[in-house]
């Protein structure tokens, strides 16, 4: 109780005087290459750095709007997250427009921001390009024995330099710093309450905002959904033991539609293997890419498991690694000025390490290790390995709690076999939340519900809840609705869908 008294007095501390209005203009170009919506306006609005302190220095967040073209029907503002923590936010409407059923594009401005240290708001960076920051590294792989001797260094390393780069935004980019810029965005548009549908990391923002200011919500969707007792150290730690569950889903797509891999989960388990143990041996190098071992292997299968339409891919990269097929064609980075290389990857860290303290033990990361390696092995111990907040100062303040405190108004959406965020943190999260939520869990492998390309009773069930307030008596659980026929994406990709290469 002493901890939520403090983190939920801090934003009256500094209770914020009428903003002035917003000035929209034309939006900046997307960081992910994503086409902007030309109805899509951006504008900035002006936040402390430092909620604690009356004389804080400000910063600026960077705010978009696609407003509805029906006023006579709109209910208020929809905002979105990209996740990550790290993903840029702001061009977000312009994928949602696209797939919302037109009753919901109806009712709201479709709203999202760049959450504070990414992208257009006030970016921060650890001074590292991206060849300084090898997947397998960031990820990180254990070496191909187990050690994690080089993951200590390159962690201690990354710490240093975001800590020397990051200038005095960086402890100040956390998760409820960021919900008490959402809730300055509400007053800046003039909005009494907001409704909210974002997955991912974007499901534990909202539900900070939602136990800070539970009095601010309308209707609230939470999409594959991370724990609040596992943040942040438990939720990577899980990946290990959710990468096996999600590898019965490409076993059964590899039988049906690649059986060169494998036609069985063991021997397509062996294959995998094997490709791992020749690629540490001699690395193959995907152009515009760069070399492949055994763990980027492993990293681009983790990757490709997120979302259940990229197996063909993966299947691909992996005959061309074997060298029986064309090399993947890759979806280049863009380069946007004022936006660091790294800053995805700064951003994300600083918001992990600022939330809350990892541990300072060098030995407990080393035990993780070997014991997930062993129960675990697709992965190696990736999730339970050492990260560059083991040499990070610690928080500012205690992360938010999230309670149960508040209107019975937050549908949550699962998949069962989520890769990234694993059902564990359902459970967790709709326990904390308690009266406030009901919980529909689709028996499915991606980790996002809402993709109206993948169908099902969560999809469903957001949809009436943001166009009619309608939500579940009880908690439910369902199939995947029949798969609908392929068809080529021509809209930007959602959060969870992402994926660097093209198929071969």
């Amino acid at each position: 109780m002493v901890l939520a008294s403090l983190v939920t007095s801090v934003p009256a501390q500094a209770a914020p005087k009428p903003p002035p209005q917003p000035t929209w203009t034309t939006c900046p170009p997307d960081p992910d290459g994503n086409p902007v919506d030309p109805r899509l306006r951006c504008a900035k609005v002006t936040v402390p750095l430092d909620y604690a302190d009356r004389h804080s220095p400000t910063i600026d967040i960077a705010v978009s709007r696609l407003a509805t073209a029906k006023p006579g029907l709109r209910r208020g503002i929809l905002v979105h997250n990209a996740g990550g923590p790290g993903g840029a936010s702001l061009n977000l409407p312009s994928s949602y427009v696209q797939i919302y059923p037109q009753e919901v594009v109806d009712r709201y401005d479709l709203v999202s921001f760049d959450p504070r240290g990414i992208g257009y708001s006030a970016p921060v960076t650890c001074g590292r390009t991206r060849e300084q920051l090898p997947v397998a590294k960031v990820a990180p792989f254990p070496a191909a024995d187990g050690s994690i001797d080089g993951n200590i260094t390159f962690a201690r390393d990354l710490a240093r330099d975001c800590l020397a780069h990051g200038g005095r935004e960086l402890p100040y980019i956390t998760t409820a710093n960021t919900a008490r810029d959402l809730d300055r965005v509400r007053i800046a548009l003039g909005e009494r309450k907001i409704s909210y549908n974002s997955g991912s990391y974007g499901s534990y923002l909202g539900a900070v905002y939602a136990s800070l200011y539970p009095d601010r919500t309308d209707r609230f969707v939470l999409d594959s959904l991370v724990g609040p007792g596992s943040v942040w150290r438990a939720q990577w730690r899980l990946w290990d033991r959710a990468a096996e569950r999600r590898f019965t889903d490409f076993v059964t797509w590899a039988a049906a539609n690649d059986p060169t891999l494998g036609t069985t989960a063991d021997t397509i388990r062996a294959n995998m293997f094997a490709l791992a143990d020749r690629l540490d041996r001699e690395p193959v190098v995907i152009p515009g890419f760069g070399p492949v071992d055994g763990n980027t292997f492993r990293y681009i299968y983790f990757a490709a498991s997120y979302y259940t339409a990229v197996f063909p891919a993966f299947a691909g990269i992996w005959h061309f690694l074997e060298g029986n097929g064309e090399p993947p064609q890759l979806f280049p980075p863009v380069d946007v000025p004022g936006i660091p290389q790294d800053n995805a990857l700064a951003g994300q860290l600083a918001v992990i390490c600022g939330d809350v303290r990892s541990s300072h033990d060098i030995d407990y990361y080393r035990r993780a290790v070997r014991e997930d390696r062993a129960r675990y092995p697709l992965l190696g111990g990736m999730g339970a390995n050492i990260q560059p907040c083991a040499f990070w100062p610690g928080p500012k303040e205690p992360p938010a709690p999230i309670t149960d405190r508040g209107p019975g108004n937050i549908l949550l959406v699962q998949n069962l076999r989520d890769p990234a965020t694993p059902y564990e943190g359902a459970l967790d999260l709709r326990r904390a939340l308690g009266h406030r939520a009901k919980l529909m869990t689709v028996n499915g492998g991606n980790h996002i519900v809402y993709s109206p390309v993948v169908p099902s009773c969560g999809v469903t069930a957001v949809n009436r809840y943001l166009s009619t307030g309608t939500l579940p008596d009880h908690d439910l659980s369902c199939d995947l609705d029949p798969t609908p026929p392929t068809t080529k994406r021509t809209r930007p990709a959602l959060p969870g869908e992402r994926f660097p290469f093209q198929g071969s």
